[in-house]
């Protein structure tokens, strides 16, 4: 398994809470489990306990993002390492459950589980990812939705470093509402023009009569 797809593990878990719009799907253990995609053993081990633990990693991560977002690399970086020191990771190589095309084992490394606890596990597995994408395509990378009052973590991984948006639906979103605020803008311009055209218009009245 690549490091890169470890990466996810950190925004799939900052993106169980939606701030600006009071929302936490992290209520429960089996919402803790649900984080893990498919690796069963890991969710087992998660308890009641993890739900906090969980939600104190899930602030620290964002506050990566947040960092990163804003400009701010050194904060961004420090920040992590700090996570890094706290939840070391266990890498091992693995591949012998698959092949390349020549029927030999694929090796790669890959990042084992924690033995502690669910939370120590899932901490170091996304930090690790996140920092592996971080210094592999930069700090810039690291970005929040622009698209209010969605705040959801991504990953860019655009040719020319675009993305400002956690999803298409939210692109979309920011893309219609732009477009409505032109229009006002358009029709608001429109209005002063014609209301300014009225007041300067010479009166003709008197020379009438």
């Amino acid at each position: 398994m690549e490091l890169a797809y470890y990466s996810d593990y950190a925004v799939r878990l900052v993106n169980t809470e939606e701030p600006a719009r009071n929302k936490d799907a992290l209520t429960s253990v089996d919402a803790v489990r649900g984080l893990f995609a498919g690796n069963a053993q890991a969710a087992r081990r998660a308890t009641d306990a993890d739900v906090t633990r969980f939600r104190s990693v899930r602030g620290r991560l964002r506050a990566v993002f947040e960092a990163a977002d804003g400009g701010d690399e050194t904060l961004a970086v420090d920040l992590l390492n700090s996570l890094l020191l706290e939840f070391p990771v266990s890498p091992q190589i693995s591949g012998h459950d698959t092949l390349d095309s020549t029927g030999k084992p694929d090796w790669h490394m890959h990042l084992a589980d924690h033995p502690s606890n669910a939370t120590a596990g899932y901490a170091a597995i996304a930090a690790m990812g996140l920092a592996f994408h971080l210094t592999t395509h930069g700090v810039d990378r690291l970005g929040l939705c622009e698209a209010p009052p969605c705040r959801n973590a991504y990953l860019d991984t655009s040719t020319n470093r675009s993305r400002r948006y956690c999803s298409d639906r939210c692109a979309t979103r920011a893309n219609v509402a732009a477009y409505r605020a032109r229009k006002r803008l358009e029709a608001d311009r429109s209005a002063d023009n014609g209301r300014t055209a009225e007041a300067t218009q010479p009166s003709t009245a008197s020379g009438d009569r």
